[in-house]
C-alpha cells in the first residue's frame, strides 16, 4: 500500500497499467492511498456464471440498459452512504479526476434504468484490453447484477481478455470470479494493456448481439441469484 500526495488522469493510466488503483483513506477522505493487493481478483470472460433466473430477468424488460450515458451520475450514486458503508472511498479527487478520464475516452460506465430513472449501474476504466471495474450500485432488485452482466456481454463481444475485480467476493465469486497471484495479474495485465483498445462504441453494440451473447452465456441453476446482493 503506497501514499501519494495527488491524482491526475496521467499518473491514473500509468498506475493502472503497473497494477495500481487509488482508494479515498476512509478516516480522511481527502488523502488517497494506492492498493496492489496479492492476490488479485479477476472475473474469467470465458467463465462467467449467470444464474438462470437472472438471464430470464436481464432478457426480460423489467430494465433498459446504456453505456456511457450517465457516467458521473453513476460513479456519485456508487459513492453514496448505503446501509453498512456509510463511508465512502470515493472523493471528489476520484470523482474528478475518473470524469476526465470518461471524457478523454479511457473511463466508462453501465447504466440500468428503470422507468426512465438510473436503478443501478458500475464504472472503471479501459486500458487495451484490459477492464478495471471499480465500483457499483443498485436502486432496484437485480440493478446492479444486470449490470455486470451486461458488461461481461460486451467485453466478450470486443475481445477484452481481463476484467480486474480488484479483490476477490463471496459475492463475485458465484459470478465465477476467482483470486490469482499478484506475479499472474501481471503476466495478464502486460499483455492485456499492449494490446489494441477495443472499448470504442460500445454504445453502439447492436443489443441484439448483446442479448445473443448473454443469452450464450452458461447458467448454473445450483446459484439462486436471489440470494446474492443486488
Amino acid at each position: 500500500m503506497r501514499r501519494m500526495p495527488s491524482l491526475t488522469p496521467a499518473m491514473m493510466l500509468r498506475a493502472y497499467a503497473a497494477g495500481l488503483f487509488p482508494m479515498a483513506d476512509g478516516a480522511d477522505s481527502s488523502r488517497l492511498r494506492w492498493y496492489d493487493p496479492d492476490p488479485r481478483g479477476i472475473m474469467p470472460l470465458d467463465a462467467f456464471h449467470l444464474p438462470r433466473r437472472l438471464r430470464r430477468t436481464v432478457l426480460g424488460s423489467r430494465f433498459t440498459v446504456t453505456a456511457d450515458r450517465a457516467f458521473e451520475e453513476v460513479m456519485r450514486a456508487c459513492a453514496a452512504p448505503a446501509p453498512g458503508r456509510e463511508s465512502t472511498w470515493i472523493n471528489e479527487d476520484i470523482v474528478r479526476v475518473f470524469c476526465a478520464l470518461h471524457e478523454a475516452g479511457c473511463a466508462h460506465s453501465i447504466e440500468v434504468w428503470r422507468e426512465g430513472a438510473l436503478a443501478g449501474g458500475l464504472y472503471g476504466v479501459s486500458i487495451g484490453r484490459a477492464f478495471f471495474g471499480e465500483s457499483m450500485f443498485s436502486r432496484a432488485t437485480d440493478a446492479s447484477k444486470t449490470a455486470l452482466v451486461h458488461l461481461v456481454a460486451r467485453l466478450r463481444l470486443r475481445g477484452f481478455v481481463l476484467l480486474d475485480t480488484q479483490f476477490g467476493t463471496e459475492h463475485l465469486a458465484r459470478f465465477g470470479g476467482i483470486e490469482i497471484p499478484a506475479n499472474d495479474y501481471k503476466k495478464r495485465l502486460e499483455l492485456a494493456v499492449a494490446a489494441s483498445p477495443c472499448w470504442e462504441r460500445f454504445e453502439d453494440l447492436d443489443p441484439r448481439l448483446v442479448d445473443d451473447e448473454i443469452r450464450a452465456m452458461g447458467g448454473r441453476p445450483e446459484v439462486d441469484a436471489r440470494s446474492l446482493p443486488s
